[in-house]
């Protein structure tokens, strides 16, 4: 008896064992932004520590490509402990550096964790050393890293934790942490310009390259029309390495003595007329609605105090300076419409010069649709025929033949795209093959452009799309390829940027032959910038 005890109690002892001397490590695949200070690298969890028990060290190897030349310090912090509520599978107990805490957008929240360690002579493999104290249960590390303000947005890191030492002897390491960690500029951060945040965004690349970037500055909260909301605009003229200040692309302030947060505008769209380099922006602008939301709100008419109205701008100067606002809502608007909106994003221009964007509308009985306004005389005057598919709603078009456009939307019966096919510029519609099919969707905005043979390194006509690559939630932002006109979208063309939540909206442009970019609300910021290399999607 006394034999069966001793063995009961050596496997529970070596169990005991083998759980405390365990790490798992997380290597999360979410952008570094060069402009911040801290960076998640890697999340740590010791699931079962004796009290007294320390982790004395982590050695991080680096891959031999990586230019750590870059990289101006990693840092190791100490994280506590888990609510005795929680599951175990956790890597963090909170948010170490937010996405949406103005305090704490750029750096650790230091009332979060206690930083153990830093090194800043940086080689392919260096040691982080702690003397923390652990209490007992699970207990929470991470690593941060922090890029030199000129890193280039090109460069990658493959970090990997390859030793893990606890009471001065090996532990045994799991977890995934195969995740290639690109770069990023948060271009907008909560609290930026006094605003709680920034979405939608739109991109494109204007005649002379130079990137334009537009947004929602939502002043109050993230809470949609109507709200304080007027559009913004960043520029970068060096490929989105470093980025102008914010200018104000379109605002209504207090119109007709209402209060600003009466006077929103916003869920921006934009275009270049490749013909002249003309930027127009369209936005919608509501007025009144007493701080409802218009989606719900706005109502048959065709008045500012009925009705959103559509509003647009145009700058001639590459984006520096804007109009004021034109109304082309008498033009393109059914008065039995509730509401009539843009596509959120990008419009293009056609191969004969007619300038295009997606819009959306709420019909009489209140069922959205989706389709495109057009404008055949440099944008002076705007069309509309028929929706291409009812129950979608935020959508864009790309041209892939002459005169034939796609519109991919997003479609509210969930779980993928809806795409549709028009020759006539709306009149008539017909379903693409990958219609409700090809794509995943989690009910979202997605982004599409279509990037001709001539203008792209593979000498190939492709289609890149962007979007929550997910039936649920808001996660695995990824941008993908397609080579024969949207009917597959192949895994092996595919990069993933962002695998945690976030709002999940998202616009691509191509940056020069080589490159993509993608403006998103990323997790790490309410507008992240990253650049792709088209090789790395054309494998």
């Amino acid at each position: 008896m006394k034999k069966f005890f001793w063995i009961v109690g050596l496997f529970a002892w070596m169990q005991t064992l083998r759980a405390a001397d365990s790490v798992y490590v997380q290597n999360p695949q979410i952008p570094i932004l060069i402009d911040r200070t801290d960076n998640v690298l890697f999340r740590i969890r010791i699931p079962d520590a004796t009290k007294g028990d320390v982790l004395n060290r982590l050695t991080i190897r680096f891959g031999n490509e990586d230019k750590l030349s870059e990289v101006k310090a990693v840092r190791l912090f100490y994280a506590g402990t888990e609510a005795p509520t929680k599951g175990r599978s956790h890597f963090a107990p909170v948010t170490y550096v937010s996405s949406h805490n103005i305090r704490n957008t750029r750096s650790a929240n230091p009332s979060y964790s206690v930083r153990q360690d830093e090194v800043t002579t940086v080689a392919n493999t260096l040691t982080l050393k702690t003397r923390q104290p652990m209490v007992k249960g699970i207990n929470y590390f991470w690593v941060s890293v922090e890029m030199d303000r000129n890193t280039s947005l090109l460069s990658k890191l493959t970090p990997m934790v390859t030793e893990a030492v606890i009471n001065d002897k090996p532990a045994v390491i799991a977890g995934e942490q195969a995740a290639v960690r690109r770069m990023g500029i948060g271009v907008r951060h909560a609290g930026d310009d006094g605003s709680a945040a920034y979405r939608i965004p739109g991109l494109v690349t204007t005649n002379e390259g130079t990137l334009l970037g537009v947004y929602d500055v939502r002043y109050n909260n993230s809470a949609d029309l109507q709200e304080h909301v007027d559009v913004g605009l960043s520029r970068s003229t060096d490929k989105g390495q470093t980025w102008e200040p914010m200018r104000m692309a379109m605002s209504f302030g207090e119109t007709d003595g209402l209060p600003s947060g009466q006077n929103g505008v916003g869920d921006p769209s934009i275009l270049v007329d490749e013909r002249t380099n003309t930027v127009w922006v369209v936005a919608a602008w509501t007025h009144g609605m007493g701080n409802a939301r218009a989606w719900t709100n706005s109502m048959p008419g065709m008045t500012p105090d009925e009705t959103a109205q559509l509003m647009m701008v145009k700058s001639t100067d590459d984006g520096r300076t804007w109009s004021e606002p034109i109304n082309i809502t008498s033009q393109v608007k059914d008065p039995s419409w509730c509401f009539l909106l843009q596509g959120p994003g990008r419009g293009i221009t056609m191969r004969d010069g007619t300038l295009v964007f997606p819009i959306q509308f709420i019909d009489s009985v209140r069922v959205p649709h989706a389709g495109i306004m057009y404008s055949k005389d440099r944008g002076k005057t705007w069309h509309i025929h028929q929706p291409a598919r009812t129950n979608t709603t935020e959508s864009q078009v790309v041209e892939v033949e002459p005169g034939v456009l796609m519109l991919n939307m997003r479609d509210n019966r969930g779980g993928s795209r809806a795409v549709s096919i028009t020759r006539d510029l709306g009149k008539s519609w017909t379903e693409h093959s990958s219609n409700r099919g090809a794509l995943p969707e989690s009910i979202c905005m997605a982004s599409l452009i279509s990037v001709k043979a001539k203008d792209n390194v593979t000498g190939k006509d492709l289609l890149l799309f962007s979007n929550p690559n997910t039936t649920k939630g808001r996660h695995h932002i990824t941008i993908k390829a397609s080579l024969d006109g949207g009917v597959t979208w192949l895994p092996a063309h595919q990069v993933l940027l962002d695998e945690e939540e976030g709002w999940g909206y998202s616009c691509l442009s191509m940056i020069d032959r080589e490159t993509v970019g993608i403006f998103y609300e990323s997790s790490v910021a309410h507008m992240t910038f990253q650049a792709v290399k088209i090789k790395d999607l054309i494998r």
